[in-house]
């Protein structure tokens, strides 16, 4: 199975606050350390006995509170620190546009509409369908899968649940070393995380094609736990080669997706429990990735006309 670091902030200093990336101001030997005068208003103003000019807008030192703008200020005295300019409140964060058409709430994808009765067999590489594609690793899941999702005449996206579980890079749980209950939590977090993403791709008719060994015996865990997450209208399809064809394409992996072949024996033996299951199973033993890809379309073609049952 599968499965940018910024400096760090200087250290605080005493007498450093909100204001401590100003640059103060120099100050000249012998002047006054205190805060710099008011300017006197502006010849004209009430209260100051120069005549009948404008009264000063709201806001103006004196006048009272105010919102309105306050008149440019005299050039501060020589010596004297320059004012902090006035702060203004931040812009309101833009609308979330992310995407074009919303996801429905909980929404479990359909089953596509069957064809009528006179219709000929329905068109997959048409058709807007989100599929489970179940195997063994070394089946060549993800090779067909994306193979399929770059050949469809219809936007399609390929959500592989070991690339998503692989997102953890610190403190990933690698099944090699145990399935143990953080490996289970990563890999159940993976999964609700692709179904979400598949429901909405599907919300904005987007096909997508998903990825998974699902073990038969685990029904809850598995198909259960999927049919949750995307809905009713997920189709599976299992991908079930030779034991043989598995241990030689599984030789060629590197890295963790490497298993060891006792481990792939025994997945794949537990695989073979799909038979008799009722699921469509395609055995590419002696097929290429476009070989089962067609494949593939002629199984989802009469899975639409007649949907299984799981």
């Amino acid at each position: 199975m599968q499965h940018a670091v910024g400096s760090p902030l200087p250290p605080h200093q005493p007498g450093q606050g909100p204001h401590a990336g100003w640059a103060p101001a120099a100050h000249h030997p012998g002047a006054p350390q205190g805060p710099a005068p008011v300017p006197p208003p502006p010849p004209g103003y009430p209260g100051t006995g120069a005549g009948t000019g404008p009264v000063p807008p709201p806001g103006y030192p004196g006048t009272g509170a105010g919102t309105g703008p306050v008149p440019p200020a005299a050039p501060v005295a020589p010596g004297h620190p320059q004012p902090p300019a006035p702060r203004h409140a931040p812009a309101p964060p833009p609308p979330d546009t992310t995407g074009h058409v919303p996801l429905p709430p909980g929404g479990p994808v359909a089953m596509p509409p069957a064809p009528p009765a006179t219709a000929g067999a329905p068109d997959p590489a048409a058709t807007t369908l989100a599929v489970l594609l179940i195997g063994p690793a070394g089946a060549g899941k993800t090779s067909v899968a994306k193979y399929w999702a770059d050949h469809r005449r219809v936007p399609t996206a390929h959500i592989s649940l070991d690339d998503v579980r692989e997102w953890v890079r610190s403190g990933f749980a690698d099944p090699q070393s145990g399935w143990n209950d953080h490996s289970e939590a990563q890999y159940r977090l993976a999964r609700r995380t692709c179904g979400f993403a598949a429901r909405n791709f599907l919300a904005n008719n987007i096909s997508c094609i998903l990825d998974d060994a699902v073990f038969p015996d685990r029904p809850v865990v598995g198909l259960g736990g999927w049919k949750r997450h995307v809905g009713p209208g997920l189709l599976p399809v299992v991908l079930l080669p030779g034991l043989d064809i598995v241990l030689e394409r599984n030789a060629e992996r590197s890295g963790n997706r490497r298993l060891s072949d006792e481990e792939v024996a025994r997945i794949h033996g537990r695989m073979a429990g799909w038979y008799g299951s009722g699921l469509p199973i395609i055995d590419n033993s002696q097929l290429d990735v476009p070989g089962t890809a067609r494949i593939l379309d002629d199984v989802l073609a009469r899975a639409i006309a007649s949907p299984p049952t799981w």
